[in-house]
């Protein structure tokens, strides 16, 4: 039977905590080691800790006595990690039924896969929906496959919860990079597939994503252009450190920042025809176009985008502007997002835009 260590660190989140630790410890077909980690919490997160770890001797916690931090945090349960594979789940989030046994069976039967994982389910209430828990089959995808994947689209494939690290390979790489606090998992996903294989379990939701107001995402690192320009050091990162040894490392980094430039000049585009409420100017996003992937100055996209935020149109040529903008808009949201989430759920992996609507 497959041993998982599942690292859960905490910061004010006792609420969440045992609803957490219960989804971890319920898995059947697998051993499960339970770390928490108190990031000095100001609730009553010692409290549930002490509760929890009193009453099954799978649990053990550690309180920091200052708060270090979500990287340090991290970093320090990865230090001490047990047995043969590693999640690392926060403590607002869950495991669904069987996601452990489900994802270590693939790696068991795959040696070279260092990482599972499936789709995750975000929710915005006190208790998760029904999951689905009946596999429909596998995908398995050499590392420099995945990575090439991620590359095209620009975007990072998993949330967190429900990825499945095999300890060995995270043993290896080490832990997350102090430098990205906002991409820190995207850089640590293509790092371990730049060394190993990457496997999914299809037809089944692995983990919950619980949205709430307090949640990191949307609360320290909120904004697009912030969310772009970590992607883009999670990109540098990769191909800095085990990605440089890929045959095709240079190919694929530059892959990835045509796909940053183009999803930069799309998002403008809207934000520039449709009057959207966004407080980084249009010239932001140009900016960080030309400098990510300097030939999209000469694309069509990027002719149109800076027509749109720098013309001075009349009334008529407003109107007409923005009905092709929706249209745009309908195109992309009624249409291609649509079929692109139910692929993403069906196969894991996402399209590439890049040339997409005027590109």
């Amino acid at each position: 039977m497959a041993t998982v260590q599942v690292l859960i660190p905490c910061y004010n989140y006792a609420r969440y905590l045992e609803q957490c630790v219960s989804s971890a410890l319920s898995q059947e077909g697998v051993f499960v080691n339970v770390l928490i980690i108190d990031d000095c919490s100001t609730d009553n997160t010692p409290q549930v800790c002490q509760k929890l770890a009193s009453g099954d001797s799978r649990i053990r916690f550690i309180r920091h006595e200052t708060n270090r931090g979500h990287i340090a945090t991290y970093n320090e349960g990865i230090g001490q990690i047990e047995g043969d594979y590693f999640v690392l789940l926060s403590a607002d989030d869950c495991l669904t039924p069987g996601s452990l046994r489900r994802a270590t069976s693939l790696m068991d039967a795959n040696p070279n896969v260092g990482m599972t994982y499936g789709q995750a389910i975000s929710f915005f209430t006190d208790h998760p929906p029904k999951a689905r828990t009946t596999m429909t089959g596998v995908s398995l995808w050499t590392g420099e496959q995945w990575i090439r994947q991620v590359c095209r689209s620009g975007k990072n494939f998993l949330i967190c919860p429900e990825a499945v690290v095999r300890s060995s390979v995270q043993r290896q790489i080490g832990g997350y990079d102090p430098a990205l606090p906002h991409s820190g998992d995207m850089e640590m996903w293509l790092r371990i597939a730049a060394v190993s294989d990457i496997g999914r379990v299809n037809g089944v939701d692995q983990a919950f994503y619980r949205v709430h107001e307090q949640s990191m995402q949307r609360t320290v690192h909120a904004g697009f252009l912030v969310d772009l320009v970590g992607r883009r050091e999670a990109f540098q990162s990769v191909f800095r450190k085990e990605g440089a040894g890929l045959s095709a490392s240079e190919e694929l980094h530059e892959l990835a920042r045509q796909a940053l430039a183009f999803t930069a000049v799309r998002y403008a585009r809207q934000v520039c025809d449709l009057s959207c409420d966004d407080p980084v100017p249009v010239s932001d996003y140009c900016d960080f176009a030309a400098s990510v992937f300097p030939p999209i100055v000469n694309t069509r996209a990027y002719h149109a985008l800076l027509a749109a935020a720098g013309s001075e149109r009349n009334a008529l040529r407003r109107s007409t502007a923005r009905w092709n903008a929706r249209l745009r808009r309908l195109i992309e949201v009624e249409i291609f997002n649509r079929v692109e989430y139910h692929w993403s759920r069906r196969t894991g992996v996402y399209f590439s835009r890049c040339g997409f609507l005027g590109g």
